[in-house]
Order: C-alpha cells, then sequence, then structure tokens
C-alpha cells in the first residue's frame, strides 16, 4: 500500500506547472543537436563549430548564385571567424530580426531567392545563439546598420551613414560559445577543404581564406580532379573524367581501379552525405546511358564497381529530412534527372569513343571478376556452414543499425586476442556493443583481389560479422572501433585492418563508420583521487597536481585493463578518433608505403611515429 500512493504521489506531480515553453533561443541552446547535429572539439569535419562557419557562409554564397558579389572573404583568428559578402547587404531595418528572430528572412521569397540552401530561416539564428560574441554590419548604398549580440541576447545597436565609401554587402563576426562547445579548435586544413568545395560548386566564385585565394572554372571536373589526382601522373583515372553541366544540374564521373563506388553529392551547394533522391536518379540515368551506348544489358553492378562520381542540382524548394540537411526527399524530381543523366551520359561517350573503349574494358573486367568471385563465394559459404551456423569469435549486440535510432548507437570493436576482448565482453553495453575477436595479425591484403577475403576464414568471418558481403548498405553496426594495444604488434595490427577496408570496403572510411579507441596508457592514483592519462604529457601533469607519492600504472596491453576500469572507457567517457582520408587519390600511395614492400624507410617511419608511446 505505501508504494502504491508514493507511485500515485509522483504520477499527481504532473500538473499545469510542469509544462514550459522555451525561447527560440531557449530551444536552440537547450536542443543543440537538432539544429547543427554533432557538437565535438573540431576534430572531425562534421563538428558543429563547422556548421556554424558553413552556416554564414551559405548566405554568402546564395548572394552570388543571385549574381550579387563574386567574391567572399572568410578569416579565423583566435577562434574567432569573419565573413565579408559584397551581395546587397540586408536591409537595415530588419537587421536584428533576420538574425535573432527565427523564421524570419526574404528566403521564402523565390524572387529574392531561388536556389538557397536555408530555407528555414533558422541558421544564422543558431549560430547568433550558440556564440559567446556575434556582431553583424550590413551596407546599403552608404548607410549601415550594425547588432552585437551576446549568447543570442542583443546587446547593443546602431544604424548611420558610412564616413567613407564602402562596397554593399554583410560583415559577421562570431565567437563559438564555449560554455556549449567546451574546449574546441578549428582544423584550417577541414576549412580549407570547405572553401575549395565552394568554388567547385559555384564557377566564377573568389573565395578569400586566411589571404589565400581559391577559385574554380570548371565546377565538379576540378573537384574530381582534386579527389583522384587526374592531373598527375600518378592519377588513378582509367579514362579522362566525364563532364556535363546544363541549367540545373551538374556531374562528372570516371572509373579507377579501386573496389566499391564513391559519390559526391549536393543540393544547391549543400553535401547530402547521405544521398536522396537527385544521387539514386543518377546512378539510374548514368546505368542507362551506358547501357544505350554499348546496346548492351551490362549488370548494374558490373558498372558501377569502380565509379567515382559528382553530382550537383539545383532546386527552387529542396526538402531535406533534417536541419542538417544531409538527404534529399524530393521525389518529382526523379524523371528529370534519370532522362538527363541518360542523354548527356550517351552523348558523352560518343564524342570520346577512346574513353568509352576504356570504360567497356572496365565493365568487362568487373563482370569477369563478380563471375570468378561468384565461385569463390560459394566454396568459403560451404566451408563456412561445416564450421557453425553462428560467426566465430563474435559477441554480437542486441540491437543493429537497422533497428531504428537505437541500432544507430551500435558498436562492434575489433580487439586484439581473448585476454582484451574478455575484459571488453565484462564490461559492455549488451545491447549496443558487440566485440569481434582477432586470433592475432591478419592477412596483408595489399594488392590482392578481392577473392582473398573468401580465401582467409578470419576476414571471411568478419565481413560477415559486419554484414557487407554484397555492399555496405547491408552494415550491422553504426560504428566499427579498432581497438589495438599502444605497442608495435597493436599498430601493425591496426595498419592491416585499415589496409583490408581501404582497399575492399573503401566507404566505409569516407563515410566516416571507422575509429580508433582511445585507453589510457597511464593510471595514477593516491588513496583519494584516480587519474587515467592518456599521454607522458598528462602524467607528467598528474604527477605534479597529486603528488610525486602517488602510485603509477603504465597499461602495456588492453588485458591489462579491468573490466571495471574497462567499462569506463568505452562508456558514456569513450574517447574514439575518426579515421579518415583527405582525398581518394592519396589511398594507393598509403597502402604502399605502409604495407607494401617492407623497407627501411616505412620500418624507421612506423618506429619514428607510430610508436611514441612504447617503452
Amino acid at each position: 500500500m505505501e508504494k502504491k500512493a508514493k507511485n500515485q504521489s509522483k504520477t499527481s506531480s504532473y500538473d499545469e506547472s510542469k509544462i514550459k515553453t522555451l525561447s527560440s533561443l531557449e530551444h536552440i541552446r537547450l536542443r543543440t543537436g537538432m539544429y547543427i547535429g554533432r557538437l565535438g572539439d573540431g576534430s572531425n569535419p562534421d563538428d558543429g563549430i563547422y556548421v556554424l562557419l558553413k552556416e554564414i557562409v551559405d548566405n554568402a554564397v546564395d548572394e552570388f548564385i543571385m549574381g550579387n558579389g563574386k567574391t567572399i572573404d572568410v578569416s579565423i583568428k583566435d577562434n574567432s571567424v569573419f565573413v565579408r559578402d559584397y551581395g546587397r547587404g540586408i536591409p537595415l531595418g530588419k537587421l536584428v530580426e533576420c538574425v535573432s528572430v527565427i523564421n524570419t528572412g526574404a528566403k521564402y521569397n523565390d524572387e529574392v531567392f531561388q536556389f538557397s540552401v536555408g530555407l528555414n530561416g533558422v541558421g544564422t539564428k543558431a549560430v547568433n545563439a550558440l556564440s559567446s560574441r556575434f556582431r553583424v554590419v550590413t551596407v546599403r548604398d552608404g548607410e549601415f546598420a550594425e547588432a552585437l549580440f551576446e549568447r543570442g541576447i542583443l546587446k547593443n545597436s546602431r544604424k548611420g551613414r558610412l564616413k567613407e565609401a564602402q562596397k554593399n554587402g554583410v560583415f559577421v563576426e562570431f565567437t563559438p560559445d564555449e560554455a556549449i562547445f567546451n574546449s574546441y579548435n578549428f582544423d584550417l586544413e577541414f576549412v580549407e577543404k570547405r572553401m575549395k568545395t565552394y568554388t567547385w560548386l559555384n564557377t566564377g566564385l573568389t573565395l578569400n581564406f586566411n589571404g589565400k585565394k581559391y577559385i574554380s572554372q570548371h565546377g565538379l571536373l576540378d573537384l574530381l580532379n582534386e579527389e583522384t589526382g587526374a592531373d598527375n601522373e600518378s592519377g588513378e583515372c582509367l579514362y579522362p573524367i566525364g563532364y556535363y553541366k546544363g541549367e540545373r544540374l551538374e556531374f562528372a564521373f570516371t572509373h579507377t581501379n579501386n573496389y566499391g563506388e564513391e559519390y559526391f553529392s549536393y543540393v544547391n551547394g549543400q553535401w547530402t552525405s547521405e544521398g536522396g533522391t537527385h544521387l539514386s536518379a543518377f546512378k539510374e540515368g548514368f546505368l542507362k546511358g551506358i547501357q544505350a551506348y554499348f546496346k548492351k544489358d551490362y549488370r548494374s553492378e558490373d558498372i558501377r564497381e569502380g565509379t567515382i562520381a559528382a553530382i550537383a542540382v539545383k532546386l527552387q524548394n529542396p526538402v531535406f529530412e533534417s536541419q542538417t540537411k544531409n538527404k534529399l526527399g524530393n521525389t518529382d524530381i526523379r524523371g528529370v534527372i534519370v532522362q538527363e543523366c541518360k542523354a548527356a551520359t550517351e552523348d558523352w561517350l560518343f564524342k570520346n569513343p577512346e574513353a568509352a573503349k576504356k570504360l567497356e574494358a572496365k565493365i568487362i573486367a568487373n563482370e569477369s571478376l563478380r563471375t570468378e568471385l561468384n565461385s569463390v563465394k560459394k566454396e568459403a559459404r560451404e566451408a563456412a556452414k561445416k564450421i557453425a551456423i553462428k560467426i566465430p569469435k563474435l559477441k554480437d549486440c542486441k540491437y543493429h543499425l537497422q533497428d531504428g535510432s537505437k541500432g544507430g548507437l551500435s558498436t562492434i570493436f575489433l580487439t586484439e586476442g581473448d585476454s582484451a576482448a574478455g575484459s571488453m565482453v565484462s564490461s559492455r553495453d549488451v545491447w549496443t556493443q558487440a566485440i569481434f575477436s582477432l586470433r592475432g595479425k591478419v592477412e596483408n591484403v595489399y594488392g590482392k583481389k578481392r577473392a582473398a577475403i573468401y580465401k582467409n576464414e578470419e576476414l571471411y568471418n568478419l565481413m560477415m560479422a559486419l554484414g557487407i558481403e554484397n555492399d555496405i548498405e547491408g552494415l550491422r553496426y553504426g560504428r566499427i572501433v579498432i581497438a589495438t594495444d599502444a605497442d608495435f604488434d597493436g599498430f601493425h595490427i591496426r595498419n592491416l585492418l585499415l589496409t583490408f577496408f581501404l582497399t575492399y570496403f573503401e566507404e566505409l572510411v569516407t563515410s566516416g563508420k571507422i575509429f580508433i579507441l582511445e585507453t589510457p596508457l597511464f593510471r595514477v592514483r593516491t588513496k583519494k583521487e584516480t587519474r587515467y592519462c592518456y599521454t607522458e604529457k598528462e602524467r607528467n601533469s598528474a604527477l605534479k597536481e597529486l603528488g610525486r607519492s602517488c602510485e603509477i600504472t603504465r597499461f602495456k596491453g588492453l588485458g591489462e585493463i579491468s573490466p571495471k576500469e574497462f567499462g569506463q572507457f568505452i562508456g558514456g567517457s569513450i574517447k574514439l578518433v575518426p579515421v579518415s582520408i583527405e582525398t581518394l587519390k592519396k589511398v594507393p600511395q598509403v597502402l604502399g608505403f605502409y604495407m607494401g614492400k617492407n623497407t627501411p624507410e616505412r620500418r624507421e617511419y612506423i618506429m619514428k611515429n607510430l610508436v611514441t608511446d612504447v617503452e
């Protein structure tokens, strides 16, 4: 009875007084992820500080798209961002509302902005709300208006006439709020890549970043040149890049000897990392154009294997699946894109017969490889049936990537041996964390055909555990985490695994699915306090603060960390380093250096750069 009364008390406390109405500013700061996705510290190109930068630069680019101002100046200093465009300038009397009141702006008016990404009137307001300092100045025909905000709250505003002549446009200065983003730093390499992308998608735009000028005259052709190194002798393209530019559709394509496919898709200058209608329509049109030219019913997988392509479309009313605009949802454009891509691909092949011959040779080679692979697959599956129905060495979790929001948290750890796996199995979250234990050093697959996977039991089981035998669409986990020891053998196994992924499943890397688990190298503790240190510098700092009488433990292997401790490092405080390749053209060189012939130069480099903490 007493328990029932307590439950009734809890239920009755839910009344009108518990209902809250948040202002737009409060909502943005409380539910930041809804507006900019992840927060992060700047170590990942998808972190929130880069989204803030993008929102402001997008507005400047929108002015260029509408024919106003051909130059944008961007600079970053001491974690503050400065952006100046030379467009029409925000109307003076509406400056404060346009940067602070949600659903206020001119981008709902097709006469003013026809192909804008920021159609929801939120972007700049989110930057304002999430900045410790946000200053905006608009200049129009010799007059100006200025407003200064702190964390979205207006502190000062003024209007007047300029003492000296200035070009029309908008100047924005902001500093991301450390109360939201904690300790962060802008990685200028990430920003430079964004600046290049803006120019690739907007031919004729000059973008000055920290004193360096970026400009493109050939759009997506320049993008693929950069990504594949097609303009260098070491470029991977099998034939010159195909290119088409229409009024609202632009695409470029070629093939390489790499496994899988790689696509860069954009809508109104926005990178749609998850593709959408425009990308699927391009793939269909590309397939039909090639089939029509060769008058052969080649299979789609044989045509698409080794493809690298970029596509950009301009739409008046794009429909995205989230505020971060990762996937296009418009269905009415599919038929138009399919037909235009088909006609343009077929036309390009007619005009480039030598390239067409090389493309057909690639398709035939893919066809032959697929036939060979099917035979090897059959043998591997028969062998797997004899071993066991379940995948050996896999401790699976309950939720997988296909299980909605909970599945999005699913993680598989690739561990080195049974000792490390034992600690993880005891401390993991069985709902979202799976463990795959490796026997030791996996096979070096550098330079080998895909059939090598099916001839190696461990690699085959790993592929099946991940669910990527046919393509990465079947991936069962949201994150693949390499968890090896911080010693020479551990780094070697890490490199072997990365070689496996980059050789056969490159898209897992380029789509940000693979991570390295950081575990502490040292434990420094007194009777009252315990600190875990990831570097020698952190260890020395802890020693200085806690005193020389501390007990210091050096973890030489993951198996030495107790399950109780390990629970902290793979739980809420997990530290993951994303694995990324800046451009595809670097993949062959990277693999060739690390996993090719065992040269003295390679050994020396690995010892100096990868094993700095080994004692």
